[in-house]
């Protein structure tokens, strides 16, 4: 079983930078990894995901804003959040899909982030 525990998440102001953090408890160097976020009442949606081998992709609603990346020595991947605008959702969640040993889908507690002036 693996665990993801998110970080970094707090108080921004609009058009500030905050940067999120997910450490999983065992080695991510065989599993995709990304971040989704949630609004009150709405359905989680996809931030952005990087592959095993780095390959990134990001949602449209944040392209050229937030920035996805991993150290696989450090089992944790980040998600740089930059021009941070208030209608971006409040809490970020960290996903694993783990082809090796044994495939597995794996999902954080989540961090807030509140957007405010």
């Amino acid at each position: 079983q693996v665990q993801l525990v998110e970080s970094g998440g707090g108080l921004v102001q609009p058009g500030g930078s905050l940067r999120l953090s997910c450490a999983a408890s065992g080695s991510i160097f065989y599993a995709d990894m990304g971040w989704y976020r949630q609004a009150p009442g709405k359905q989680r949606e996809l931030v952005a995901t990087i592959t095993r081998g780095g390959t990134t992709n990001c949602a449209d609603s944040v392209k050229g804003r937030f920035t996805i990346s991993r150290d696989n020595a450090k089992n944790t991947v980040y998600l740089q959040m930059n021009s941070v605008k208030p209608k971006d959702p409040t809490v970020y969640y960290c996903s694993a899909r783990y082809y090796y040993p044994k495939r597995g889908d794996y999902w954080g507690q989540g961090t807030q982030v509140t957007v405010s002036s």
